[in-house]
């Protein structure tokens, strides 16, 4: 294993943020959805079962899906609690989006120490003390107005409802609570689940990729600095309006929104969940600096981006109506029917991603 191979393979198959139901027991929360199923049948279409983006359900009795998705950003408010709890509620916005739906209402919750507490903002955060010169020491109560703006903020500019939540002092622990539950109307025909579907279809990436957000590097222990992804409002509701663009011409097989561990996750995921592989491209997607490298390119957390999924006869139509709200889309590559996923970059091979690592694999990620 390479350096990005080990990172992307411990955030996949290792970090529980991609492997929640090795310690949630969702085959009861199954069987507890099908029994309601009998007094509500249908009313479930997808549930914490299918491993999704979000869920997807109908109120009964009312037309119509809802799409939701709960997010937590806590880690990250720590160095950067403005953008954190801004990505927070936008990062489940987009999760709201790749099943297909529009985010509509938002709530939240806040949990941290008593508001009087002082508390360290910054790269030294972690640590309870700075070192570096550039932390700010603050109350817990200007941390909190930090955060709640960042989140406002977000729904400002994405026209979404902030409807209600929760809020705590009692937390002890460095790190505060910021998780956000979004609700939105599925706009789709039937919801866009994130599995492949077919050898031969293209992958196209909406929005463009930066430095930023590195927590997977860090989580995996590579970098000793966590940088979180930077908050992007226009950029955010422009990917939102390109994504519903995409949506209307009805082609899309499959979307995922590109949060934690970026472009690498998603396709992992998607790939593996349908059974399939896929080969990507590095030096065709939209980039912010000039001195990224491929590493970064394949890893970070930029925000306000999606990839989508579409036969290779309908690849230049989903494009097109992209190109109507924002010039940053391409086909990056494409579905194959290989058991692992392949990203090169200038020919050159950057990462190979078993769909089924060795269990010796596995235990070396976990050591």
């Amino acid at each position: 294993m390479n350096t990005i191979e080990k990172a992307l393979m411990h955030g996949l198959f290792v970090h529980l943020h991609h492997n929640i139901d090795k310690v949630i027991d969702f085959k009861s929360f199954q069987e507890l959805n099908q029994q309601v199923d009998k007094i509500w049948p249908g009313a479930l279409a997808i549930g914490p079962e299918k491993n999704d983006d979000a869920a997807v359900f109908q109120v009964p009795g009312m037309d119509g899906y809802v799409v939701a998705k709960m997010e937590s950003h806590c880690s990250p408010c720590v160095p950067r609690p403005y953008d954190a709890a801004a990505t927070g509620a936008g990062g489940a916005m987009r999760d709201v989006v790749a099943m297909g739906g529009r985010p509509v209402f938002l709530l939240d919750f806040i949990g941290t120490r008593p508001l009087d507490q002082e508390v360290i903002v910054g790269p030294c955060g972690f640590a309870g003390v700075c070192t570096c010169g550039t932390c700010k020491v603050m109350t817990s109560q200007e941390r909190v107005n930090i955060m709640v703006k960042g989140l406002r903020d977000m729904c400002e500019v994405m026209d979404v409802f902030i409807v209600g939540g929760g809020f705590s002092t009692s937390f002890s622990d460095i790190v505060p609570a910021v998780v956000v539950s979004v609700f939105g109307k599925l706009v789709t025909e039937k919801p866009l689940t994130k599995p492949a579907k077919n050898p031969g279809d293209k992958i196209i990436i909406i929005g463009v990729t930066g430095t930023d957000g590195n927590d997977t590097l860090y989580r995996a222990g590579l970098v000793k600095e966590m940088r979180p992804a930077v908050a992007l409002f226009k950029e955010e509701r422009i990917a939102l309006e390109a994504a519903l663009a995409a949506f209307g011409t009805g082609k899309i097989k499959a979307c995922s929104d590109l949060g934690a561990a970026g472009i690498g996750a998603a396709i992992c995921e998607s790939a593996r969940y349908g059974g399939l592989g896929a080969r990507v491209d590095l030096t065709k997607v939209p980039v912010s600096v000039s001195d990224i490298t491929p590493q970064e390119i394949l890893i970070c957390e930029t925000q306000a981006r999606f990839v989508v999924q579409v036969a290779p006869e309908d690849a230049d139509e989903v494009v097109n109506a992209v190109k109507s709200k924002t010039e940053n889309v391409t086909v990056i590559g494409e579905i194959t029917s290989d058991d692992k996923e392949v990203f090169e970059y200038n020919g050159q091979i950057i990462a190979t991603i078993p769909n089924k690592p060795s269990r010796e694999i596995i235990e070396a990620l976990k050591g």
